[in-house]
């Protein structure tokens, strides 16, 4: 009988709540700043205040992130590891953060201090519902038997699988993270323009593509799930949104519209990246075809 294992991620995945608490998911909570103030997310849920952040950064709140601490995640998987257990970490895209560094090197310090105790770090090569995806199906893995490393060894082979499409709203906020120039920023506000973005193999965020006006992005997310999506596969697709419920919930009702019997989420986006995104920002994920250079085990 294979030994049970936690599974184990951090603030910035986003699920649905009522979900992560059937499959037993653990988060380790992330802090952030808005205005100098320091504040923590723990996980999916806490809608209220996640609209009130979202609303203090239309009044021109300033937020920022940190990632976690070497120190943080040692004390946070020890205590699992110092009663024997084994923890799976699925990371946010080290793409896009250190966070998946710093988790490794604290399983390596816990490896030496708990023999009995097995800590393996997976990069997601997502974020927000992409990770929200990829836990779901760790944990169905889990619970169908899969070994740890078993599991491990699936979630490299597919996690290229999913896909990903957002749908920026406010230029600002990219070009704060360096993503556009602010000439572009003010052109791009001015005519109304709403980037695409999409996470590439090595879990870097890109700049793909550009529409006029909020209307002619969502037609083009779901015109992007369509082409991408297997039409003989009954699954489960996420849209997050960052405090925009009637854009999510046109997302979704066209989603509906082009596969009906798929299953659809719909969650807020977490503070810790919408930090970086701003708010009103759209996002589908989903199981589909990958691109055929997705082939690394890394």
């Amino acid at each position: 009988m294979n030994k049970s294992y936690r599974i184990i991620t951090d603030a910035s995945a986003d699920i649905d709540p009522v979900l992560a608490q059937e499959k037993r998911i653990i988060f380790i909570p992330m802090t952030y700043l808005l205005d100098g103030e320091e504040f923590v997310c723990s996980g999916p849920g806490n809608e209220g205040s996640v609209r009130d952040f979202y609303e203090a950064l239309r009044k021109g709140g300033k937020p920022s992130t940190s990632q976690i601490s070497p120190q943080v995640y040692e004390d946070f998987f020890e205590m699992f590891a110092c009663h024997g257990e084994d923890i799976l970490y699925i990371s946010l895209s080290g793409g896009l953060s250190g966070t998946l560094q710093s988790a490794t090197l604290a399983a390596m310090e816990l490896r030496e201090r708990y023999p009995d105790s097995e800590i393996i770090c997976v990069d997601s090569r997502s974020a927000t519902i992409g990770m929200g995806l990829l836990l779901e199906a760790a944990a169905n893995n889990r619970d169908r038997g899969m070994s740890l490393h078993e599991n491990v060894r699936w979630l490299k082979e597919h996690r290229l699988e999913i896909q990903h499409w957002f749908m920026v709203d406010n230029l600002g906020f990219l070009k704060r993270g360096g993503r556009i120039s602010a000439a572009t920023a003010m052109v791009g506000t001015l005519l109304n323009i709403h980037p695409l973005l999409k996470i590439e193999a090595d879990g870097t965020l890109i700049n793909f593509e550009k529409c006029r006006g909020s209307k002619a992005g969502i037609a083009r997310l779901v015109q992007l799930f369509d082409e991408t999506a297997p039409k003989d596969v009954d699954q489960h697709v996420y849209v997050v949104h960052a405090d925009n419920p009637e854009a999510a919930e046109k997302l979704r009702r066209e989603i509906l519209s082009v596969r009906q019997r798929a299953s659809v989420s719909v969650v807020q986006l977490c503070p810790v990246i919408g930090t970086h995104v701003g708010p009103d920002m759209c996002a589908i994920a989903h199981w589909g075809r990958p691109e055929s250079s997705r082939t690394d085990k890394a």
